[in-house]
């Protein structure tokens, strides 16, 4: 009696004295939402408000990020693409169309563009020095033909002395034969009494070619034969010699470095037998704002036979300001 009493004392004793623990055999798992198909509203919305900037860039950013993020949307993200690449390049048609109109209908005196320079220097004690250098270069572009026109002026004294006073006009039209290549002429008139001529004639033509020809990087190679006639400003020493056909190559280089920081080069060779002559002009240019530019230049010219009592290479350093117009 007293062990069956016992067995049915510690069989009751459990559920009295502690709570029953519930283990689930099998856990239920965590299902993730489903993403909602194609894209949603708020995407759109911010797609189509980068397109209507206009800027490539930004649209092509943007919709990285959308496809990124809404991997289901991507048939819609491909439309909203494509309709603005369709619509860009009929936009960019039409403005061709536009500019060339406005070419075939502009008179003579229309579409130039250009920039003039001026710089100046002043020294007094040991030695009183005055120097101004002044110069525009403007060229017309139309639909085939291009014209440029250079001029420049230098002059520079000492002590009452004048040390240097060159002139320099030149003219050159040109006719695109093709994208890159072109056919030109050039007519240019220089005088230089240090040197010792007088007036110097020069006229060429010829072809070229335009390896680089876009908005920060413009490069021009040319070449052809040319003719010169130099006056000298002894006339006893004129000869038959002074005039004479020679070959010319040249090289016009702009190249935007920065946002207002430009390298130009203008380089020339006319390459003759008993005399050659050899120039060049490298500069850089600073933005100041408002179209105006600081000018840092150094020329040289060299010539193989100068007149007597002339030195065969002449140079000159300029700073000056400039302004586009």
């Amino acid at each position: 009696m007293l062990v069956l009493a016992s067995l049915a004392a510690s069989a009751a004793t459990p559920a009295m004295a502690q709570d029953a623990v519930y283990i689930e055999p099998y856990p239920r798992l965590q299902v993730p939402e489903p993403q909602p198909e194609g894209l949603p509203v708020a995407a759109r919305e911010m797609v189509e408000t980068a397109i209507a900037t206009g800027d490539p860039d930004k649209v092509r950013t943007v919709v990285e990020i959308a496809r990124q993020t809404y991997p289901t949307g991507g048939a819609q993200l491909d439309a909203l693409e494509a309709g603005f690449k369709e619509n860009r390049q009929r936009i960019l048609a039409a403005e061709q169309t536009r500019k060339r109109e406005s070419l075939r209908n502009a008179g003579p005196l229309e579409g130039w563009t250009g920039k003039g320079e001026f710089g100046a220097l002043a020294s007094s004690g040991n030695s009183e020095d005055l120097g101004v250098t002044a110069g525009f270069r403007t060229s017309r572009v139309g639909i085939n033909w291009r014209h440029r026109i250079n001029a420049r002026f230098d002059f520079q004294s000492s002590d009452g002395d004048t040390t240097r006073e060159r002139y320099l006009f030149a003219y050159e039209p040109s006719f695109d034969l093709s994208p890159r290549a072109f056919v030109f002429g050039l007519a240019q008139y220089e005088k230089d009494e240090i040197q010792g001529f007088s007036s110097r004639y020069s006229g060429s033509s010829g072809i070229g070619f335009r390896p680089f020809d876009r908005d920060g990087l413009r490069l021009e190679l040319k070449g052809g034969p040319a003719w010169r006639r130099t006056v000298l400003v002894d006339p006893l020493m004129e000869s038959e010699d002074d005039t004479y056909l020679a070959g010319l190559g040249a090289v016009e280089l702009e190249w935007r470095i920065a946002e207002s920081l430009t390298l130009t080069e203008s380089a020339n060779a006319f390459v003759h037998s008993d005399n050659s002559t050899f120039a060049a002009l490298t500069g850089l240019e600073a933005g100041l704002g408002n179209r105006l530019k600081a000018r840092l230049s150094y020329s040289i010219e060299h010539d193989t036979d100068p007149p007597e009592n002339t030195k065969p290479t002449d140079t000159l350093s300029r700073i000056s300001l400039i302004y586009d117009f």
